[in-house]
């Protein structure tokens, strides 16, 4: 499945840059930049980021699901990751609500 469109980049091609990433640290923090820039990308209108998000959280679960890695390790971790992806919504809905109406204002 095509994930982001603006460098036809798919869903198998960013799992296997996770897992590579995974790999080499199987704790470290991955977040889209650093996806993208293994990949030799950048985001361009980032539309996608959010949808990587939930790819890095579902890949980093299998790969530790697979490797029989200490579920209390892995339950805190991705606590913490799915924590930080909320925590990203919503400050995006935020400024998404005060540009709306900043315009409103202005119009």
């Amino acid at each position: 499945m095509l994930v982001c469109s603006c460098n036809y980049i798919t869903d198998k091609e960013i799992k296997a840059v996770i897992t590579e990433m995974l790999d080499e640290d199987c704790w470290q923090l991955i977040v889209p930049g650093k996806v993208y820039h293994a990949m030799g990308k950048r985001g361009r209108c980032c539309g996608c980021f959010p949808n990587v998000v939930d790819l890095i959280i579902r890949t980093t679960e299998e790969y530790h699901a697979v490797r029989k890695t200490e579920e209390t390790k892995v339950i805190n971790f991705m606590e913490r990751l799915k924590q930080f992806h909320e925590e990203q919504k919503a400050a995006l809905a935020e400024r998404r609500q005060a540009l709306t109406a900043a315009r409103r204002a202005a119009g």
